[in-house]
């Protein structure tokens, strides 16, 4: 599933190609029919990401709400478009360019109201401009659910993926089983920051990478996918720092790994 840097990536490749013109809004697959033809016309005015959410504001007060969820793609490029194939959920056209959907979770039209309920009921986001972390912290901080199934609920913090969870756990040390409310607050200070600074990388760059240069193989150039991450999909394979064999095992129904020895367990 994607998860928050490409949804903000998103979000801003989608206000350069179509922000102040017209767009004309299909369904080729037929499920959003009603859908498109309410978009249909309208002038894109901007777009808004909030955690794995994608909101595109059309002129007349009307939003696009788009959730990928994991299967959800885009796929854009220069007018004229390719004949439509497949389940092609929805296509924008406008501004000399064109934008298609297919597979998303959500895709559905939303009034400022629904938009804010969607998004009321999401934790802080650390791709937010001036967000304030302090419901994560007080949640976290008083919860006996593991750190690593916090982490990954969409209410306490948003934007957060399988990747991100893995990663900001090794590299502050922190074992991924451990209650909630045994993370020192200032812990926690620290990964928000961290995360930060990882997810703005991610949205610049559009891909994920954690790993200091000194940690990696190759010390020099750009970070190759297998040594953009510390301890993501690496089972068994040797920790960066330390050596020990990296471990995996499921939470909230996905893969977990962390590194028995740089994230001991309490």
């Amino acid at each position: 599933m994607p998860e928050g840097h490409t949804i903000h990536r998103l979000a801003r490749r989608h206000k350069a190609m179509f922000a102040g013109h017209e767009v004309i809004a299909t369904s080729p697959q037929g499920r959003f029919a009603e859908g498109a033809e309410l978009l249909s016309g309208r002038v894109l005015e901007g777009t808004d990401a909030w955690g794995k959410h994608l909101f595109h504001r059309y002129s007349g007060n009307l939003y696009l709400h788009v959730h990928l969820g994991l299967y959800g793609k885009f796929a854009d490029g220069p007018l004229p478009a390719p004949e439509p194939r497949g389940a092609l959920r929805l296509r924008l056209e406008g501004g000399g360019q064109y934008l298609d959907l297919r597979g998303a979770t959500r895709c559905e039209i939303a009034t400022p109201e629904e938009k804010l309920e969607v998004t009321a009921a999401l934790g802080p986001d650390p791709l937010r401009p001036k967000t304030d972390p302090t419901p994560a912290r007080e949640r976290i901080g008083k919860s006996r659910v593991a750190i690593g199934a916090l982490l990954m609920d969409q209410h306490v913090l948003a934007g957060i993926g399988n990747v991100y969870r893995a990663e900001i756990l090794f590299r502050h040390g922190v074992n991924p089983y451990i209650p909630g409310r045994e993370l020192a607050p200032a812990v926690f200070d620290d990964m928000w920051t961290d995360l930060i600074t990882l997810m703005q990388a991610g949205v610049r760059a559009g891909r994920i990478v954690t790993t200091e240069r000194e940690d990696r193989v190759r010390r020099s150039g750009r970070a190759t996918k297998s040594d953009s991450y510390y301890v993501y999909r690496r089972t068994d394979q040797p920790c960066l720092r330390c050596d020990t064999p990296i471990a995996a095992a499921t939470m909230v129904a996905r893969n977990l790994f962390w590194c028995p020895h740089c994230q001991p367990a309490l």
